[in-house]
């Protein structure tokens, strides 16, 4: 397939697909469930990243200790790409259920992996080296887990309804991030430091192991889509990446314009209690409940926005998004360091979570609808994955590592705004494909 009649795919299907034997927010549901857990383990890493230094990472040096962390949160993120072409492919050609439940499988074996793995002081380099698999194995089923899930809303979702489908795949990681942060807040204020540092950071990992058996009961009661039960072929892996590769020119748009997301993301979910407590001296707890807010403001957002697109198209809500956070992300931490609160981070947390929501909602159904149906997951998944592991994903990293070179702590948001002016730009390039046909 050409990259031109990529850029125009016919709906997934007009027809009532399998799941609307059910309520449409009992499929969400159900499909759902597996991404909130992907989402709940990636933020619970970012969460303690300080404390995960101090116990994996020693070096002598705070600063080295979490550069080391935030760089093997990063790192997960590499095998995103990894896991969107293979894993994709296998979707794309065994069907929506059979992939996300062995993604789910992946996600729930890395977790462990670092919920049981002993510290650094008791069996020396083997710990982070676990650690580090353990991240890359996450990373290989985050790598097509969001994909999946976005191309199968797309595919149960009415053709009027598609943008409010799809926004839910990016609500149920918002639920996951308020959890995540209730779960953090309740655990940093129970205990005291020394017994956070000792083993209270690993019990929001085993909260989540714990929740691995009921997930999977959940997501067997997921049912094949019609657009994929309907279609008469299922293209392997070698023809998958033939396709793909004929359509680099829309992989690396969607690449391009899937920046600002991952970006904003990471930044205001993974990033802010790090930044908080690190950079603003405020306790744990207060950056903990702006990242808990942050994710309510998101959840409720994201469905609206997704529902907005539905009406006025996908193109002006993106570009709206961009053209705010370019102009606006660095002025706002600027304010925010200047005089450094709990008002003020909540402030502005909640106007870069209204920017990502406005974008975001528009974003993942836009991506689904000019990706070839045949390899949409890949297709999807592929995007989505280079920007999270060239970009999003260490954003953590690369905002302490910019803090620490220039010594300016609104840096960050210089780092969101490019993202954001990166992702409006190809939109402009790719104007012919950025246009939604009206169903």
């Amino acid at each position: 397939m050409t990259q031109a009649s990529a850029a125009n795919p016919p709906p997934a299907t007009p027809a009532a697909p399998r799941a609307s034997t059910r309520s449409a927010f009992t499929s969400i549901f159900i499909v759902s469930s597996g991404n909130f857990l992907e989402m709940f383990d990636f933020m619970v890493f970012g969460y303690y990243a300080t404390y995960i230094a101090k116990a994996f990472f020693p070096t002598g040096s705070a600063f080295a200790s979490l550069m080391l962390t935030l760089m093997t949160f990063g790192a997960g993120f590499l095998m995103r790409p990894v896991g969107a072409l293979v894993l994709g492919a296998y979707i794309d050609n065994h069907g929506r259920r059979k992939g996300l439940l062995l993604t789910l499988g992946l996600m729930a074996s890395g977790t462990l992996a670092i919920a049981i793995t002993p510290t650094y002081a008791q069996i020396g380099l083997a710990a982070p080296i676990i650690i580090l698999a353990g991240r890359l194995v996450q990373g290989l089923s985050a790598g097509v887990e969001v994909g999946g899930v976005s191309v199968y809303l797309n595919e149960i979702a009415p053709p009027h309804r598609r943008g409010f489908f799809c926004a839910w795949q990016s609500a149920s990681q918002q639920a996951a991030v308020v959890f995540a942060a209730l779960i953090g807040l309740l655990v940093s204020t129970s205990l005291d430091a020394a017994t956070m540092q000792a083993w209270g950071w690993r019990v929001p990992f085993v909260i989540g192991c714990i929740m691995v058996p009921f997930l999977f009961v959940i997501r067997r009661h997921m049912e094949e889509t019609e657009a994929f039960l309907n279609r008469k072929e299922h293209p392997q892996l070698n023809q998958i990446v033939g396709i793909v590769a004929a359509n680099w020119g829309l992989v690396l748009k969607g690449t391009l314009m899937a920046v600002m997301t991952t970006v904003f993301f990471y930044m205001i979910t993974a990033y802010t209690p790090t930044f908080g407590s690190k950079e603003l001296a405020l306790s744990s707890g207060e950056s903990l409940f702006v990242t808990a807010c942050v994710g309510l403001a998101n959840f409720t957002l994201l469905p609206v926005m997704g529902a907005l697109s539905d009406k006025v198209g996908r193109t002006p809500l993106l570009i709206t998004a961009t053209v705010l956070g370019g102009l606006l992300a660095y002025p706002l931490m600027s304010w925010l360091v200047a005089a450094p609160s709990f008002g003020r981070l909540l402030a502005v947390e909640l106007l870069l979570a209204a920017i990502y929501a406005t974008y975001n909602g528009a974003f993942i159904v836009f991506l689904t609808e000019i990706i070839p149906a045949h390899v949409r997951t890949v297709g999807f998944s592929l995007a989505y994955s280079l920007a999270t592991a060239i970009f999003g994903g260490f954003t953590p990293a690369i905002s302490t590592a910019l803090i620490g070179a220039t010594g300016d702590k609104a840096i960050p948001g210089a780092w969101c705004a490019a993202a954001a002016l990166l992702s409006l730009l190809a939109l402009v390039i790719g104007g012919k494909h950025a246009a939604r046909a009206k169903d």
